[in-house]
């Protein structure tokens, strides 16, 4: 037999049943808009029981602040200096959820049209806009200096001069500042020292140290509106959420007073969550559609939105936090880890217990709103109960 022909069909078949070839890739099921095909758990192979048993620990372990968000906001960052709110709240809805498979609904709880909060699931979707811009050349490489790009005040002085946009993305810039009323120093303050200590710390080298910071999240926001020259939510609705059939019911604010000028037009800049109100607002069959595209890495039904160069470097884990990548978690061994499930998860997280978890091998998207954060790993330890 030739040998020639028998190394291409062997080659041919490698890349077929290897994670990534086509086949596999034309395996998960896409659904239209405005519908969803749903499977049976028993026609993949799946025990229903257990699925069941998961689902209803996530009913009965639901979020435990107050449903009127705008008092759980105010409450949950009483600690912080001037902290305001500034942007839309909206009371929420009682947890729901959805477990897909394949592309397919196995599983949903709670009402998954409910349009609601998402508060920091909105930073994943922010950092794809970033990834959008990468994609189309508008920023050359992540590591560039943002000032480049932003040549306002945003950026003065030697500290924020050094700030690339790598160090943005993966909360490491200790940028210093304020934007929209809000100051870097009093998010999140410290548990020790007062307004003084906090206001005249020594500044860290940018990437060298983890902090989570909204303030800082905002000027990825702003620095983004300033490349793309238009609303990051018209952005995201044309690359991404209309081409992947999501609703449009979904919506992403920004402050009362978070409004610039680009090219004469006034533009409202975001907000990277809900932290003094505003972020994405949004239903729970949205989100999973958004973990769907990551999930077949950028590509929707043989279209391709997202390069998949980009998702590998938002889910590698950055060096200040291994736990985290381009606002994405990671299920990496560190400070955050889910103990006994795989490290190669990743995973949006929000505010009342707002999840997007992506599992490539299993080609998993699991979806959880207002389940108790604290939680969240024993549900999940439930569900991987059926693999």
């Amino acid at each position: 037999m030739n040998t020639t022909f028998i190394k291409t069909s062997v080659l041919l078949f490698l890349f077929l049943i290897i994670p990534g070839g086509s086949i596999l890739a034309q395996q998960i099921y896409f659904p239209e808009r405005g519908s969803w095909e749903e499977k049976k758990p028993s026609e993949l192979k799946i025990d229903t029981k257990i699925l069941e048993e998961a689902i209803q620990f996530a009913k009965d372990n639901e979020y435990s602040g107050p449903k009127d968000l705008r008092q759980a906001i105010l409450k949950g960052f009483e600690r912080e200096p001037y902290h305001k709110i500034l942007g839309p709240t909206k009371k929420r809805g009682i947890p729901a959820g959805l477990i897909i498979k394949d592309g397919y609904i196995i599983a949903k709880w709670g009402d998954v049209e409910r349009v609601d909060m998402t508060f920091s699931v909105t930073k994943s979707y922010l950092s794809t806009i970033a990834g959008l811009a990468l994609d189309k050349g508008l920023i050359s490489s992540v590591d560039n200096p943002t000032y480049k790009h932003v040549w306002d005040h945003t950026f003065d002085g030697n500290h924020n001069k050094k700030i690339s946009w790598r160090h943005l993305l993966t909360q490491s810039s200790d940028w210093s500042g304020q934007l929209w009323e809000g100051y870097d120093w009093a998010d999140r303050p410290p548990k020790d020292g007062d307004i003084d200590d906090w206001k005249f710390r020594k500044l860290n080298e940018p990437g060298s140290t983890f902090e989570y910071n909204d303030v800082r999240v905002n000027v990825l926001a702003y620095s983004l509106l300033h490349v793309w020259r238009k609303p990051l939510p018209q952005v995201l609705k044309e690359k991404i959420m209309d081409p992947i059939g999501a609703s449009t019911t979904w919506r992403w604010y920004g402050y009362e007073n978070s409004w610039t000028t680009v090219d004469g037009v006034q533009m409202q800049s975001v907000s990277g969550g809900g932290h003094s109100g505003g972020g994405l607002f949004i239903n729970t069959l949205d989100h999973a559609r958004f973990g769907l595209l990551f999930l077949n890495n950028g590509n929707w039904n043989g279209k391709r939105l997202l390069s998949e160069n980009w998702i590998k470097e938002a889910i590698k884990p950055s060096q200040a936090n291994p736990n985290y990548g381009f606002m994405w978690w990671l299920n990496q061994k560190g400070t955050r880890h889910w103990k006994g499930l795989p490290e190669h998860l990743y995973y949006a997280a929000g505010f009342g217990g707002n999840f997007i978890v992506i599992d490539k091998k299993q080609n998993l998207v699991v979806v959880t709103r207002w389940l108790e954060p604290s939680q969240i790993d024993e549900f999940m330890t439930k569900l991987y109960n059926i693999f």
